[in-house]
């Protein structure tokens, strides 16, 4: 099953959209920013290229930059 995403403008809407889900049964949960980042990255990794491969120092040297 396919799902939506909704990014409520603040608060109040996002206490509305909750309970209007929850009153139509409609299975929901609220994500952190930190679980949104999470999801995000998540997408990031599976869309990446893992044939192509990279040492340890250019990782660190990445990081670095």
């Amino acid at each position: 099953m396919s799902s939506i995403v909704v990014n409520p403008k603040n608060e109040k809407e996002l206490r509305f959209v909750s309970e209007l889900l929850e009153k139509l049964g409609v299975n929901s949960k609220v994500l952190s920013d930190e679980e949104q980042e999470d999801l995000g990255l998540s997408l990031l990794m599976k869309d990446s290229n893992r044939s192509e491969v990279v040492s340890q120092e250019e990782v660190f040297n990445k990081l670095q930059d």
